[in-house]
């Protein structure tokens, strides 16, 4: 390829990966004058001028003109007698002024004398070299910019083909790169099926030494919360909003929520007509589940200011629960349940209460009522 032709490819490059040319010519400069040392055993200094038009490559060789006399130094021979120690000067890189005048006679100290050192067959290791800079520029530059693109994307929802698999992860290709899906990120229970569309969560995207990372997970609160504001039209026009979400993925998550209008039910909405809304996100919650598997359940909580309120909504199905804040600074409060709601309010392994106290962030204790009037008997 002759340098014309060499030019106009690389423009052609740029512009299709979006590439800065200053940066690519930058990277080539330096990439050329490490090569020329390296194939060429020069100690000297060297510059590498690229014509962006012509793509003439020449290398320049350039020594620094310096004084003739270095005053002040001396040293004390073996006899003591002090020795006047001539210049030092490194002859790789630097000319004496003497010298440098015999060459131009307008030198001065500090001026650099040059000369053409191209070398015949320089130009192979110049497309050689050119060929590595430019792929690395390329790869740089698709690395950047995907990270760009995903940087936003970050905590949202997105829909990714299964693409491959090994033993801690799933592959997801997400279009231009993929993310990975650990294992341990996906719902309890459910089966993932290779070349099958699924919705994923974000949870991080950063630039690894090999490329971007995206990770990605099924099982994060997150992704119900996504699911929900996706589905919900009332979410994404501001007229019910979300304020919490707790998951225990694969079996029962809670959704607290509230109406920012009054003539809007923030459950009914969510809940939509025949079930319809809740139905499309439970889809997509258990629609990959094991057959035998019960599959995620959703509990929709009104959420409420007055703590004791919220509380008692988030303590569902257990009904007519009493709550008293024992602790407001250490967020510590006590429900109290009829006998046959006793069971609802703690659920199955703890899982309702435990859920409760996440949702609403306060470490709650239970007891029933026959409970508390023997204690006060006592």
């Amino acid at each position: 390829m002759d340098s014309k032709a060499f030019i106009k490819a690389l423009d052609g490059i740029v512009k299709e990966k979006n590439i800065s040319a200053d940066v690519v010519f930058e990277a080539m400069t330096l990439a050329l004058q490490t090569a020329y040392k390296k194939n060429f055993d020069s100690k000297t200094n060297v510059r590498v001028d690229i014509n962006r038009e012509t793509g003439e490559i020449k290398v320049i060789s350039y020594l620094v003109v310096v004084p003739e006399i270095d005053y002040g130094t001396e040293e004390e021979d073996e006899e003591g007698n002090i020795v006047e120690i001539p210049p030092k000067i490194n002859l790789d890189a630097q000319i004496l002024l003497e010298d440098a005048l015999k060459i131009d006679p307008n030198a001065k100290v500090g001026d650099t004398i040059e000369r053409e050192v191209t070398p015949k067959d320089f130009g192979r290791v110049a497309a050689g070299t050119a060929k590595q800079v430019v792929t690395q520029k390329i790869r740089e530059a698709e690395k950047n910019s995907i990270i760009e693109e995903f940087a936003d994307k970050e905590f949202e929802l997105m829909v990714g083909l299964v693409a491959m698999e090994d033993q801690k992860n799933y592959y997801i290709d997400l279009g231009r790169t993929r993310g990975i899906l650990p294992k341990s990120e996906i719902i309890p229970r459910e089966t993932i099926k290779m070349g099958s569309n699924i919705k994923v969560y974000i949870t991080k995207v950063e630039n690894g030494t090999k490329g971007p990372v995206i990770m990605l997970s099924r099982k994060h609160y997150g992704f119900v919360k996504r699911l929900f504001e996706s589905t919900i039209p009332e979410m994404q026009d501001g007229l019910i909003e979300l304020y919490a979400v707790a998951r225990d993925a694969g079996n029962r998550s809670k959704v607290a929520v509230y109406s920012t209008s009054e003539r809007i039910d923030a459950i009914g909405s969510c809940i939509g007509e025949k079930g319809s809304r809740i139905a499309s996100i439970l889809k997509d919650l258990n629609g990959n589940m094991d057959k035998d598997a019960p599959g995620e359940k959703i509990d929709l909580v009104l959420y409420d200011e007055k703590p004791e309120t919220f509380i008692a909504n988030a303590l569902s199905p257990a009904k007519n629960v009493i709550v008293n804040i024992t602790d407001e600074a250490k967020k510590e409060a006590l429900a109290i349940v009829t006998d046959d709601n006793l069971s609802l309010a703690i659920g199955k392994k703890g899982s309702n209460i435990r859920l409760a106290s996440k949702l609403t962030k306060y470490k709650l204790s239970i007891k029933t009522l026959s409970q508390i009037n023997e204690e006060g008997n006592k």
